[in-house]
């Protein structure tokens, strides 16, 4: 998995009742866009350190200019 800062990532919810949840890439703290990143989740602000796992997925930022 690679990210950049101002990336979203998905998080799928796991278990029946739990939503899917995104979180934008704060930091990028690994080499080459590896993780863990610091990110801060859409839904109620929270900060976290995260090395996501098989039920997350990069949602790249649309590059600047592009249409």
């Amino acid at each position: 998995m690679q990210a950049n800062v101002g990336d979203k990532l998905l998080v799928h919810g796991r278990t029946v009742g739990h939503h899917d949840r995104t979180a934008q890439v704060l930091q990028v703290l690994g080499e080459n866009g590896t993780p863990p990143y610091r990110v801060r989740f859409d839904d109620d602000g929270h900060e976290a350190l995260m090395s996501p796992g098989p039920d997350t997925v990069v949602r790249h930022r649309p590059e600047a200019g592009a249409s």
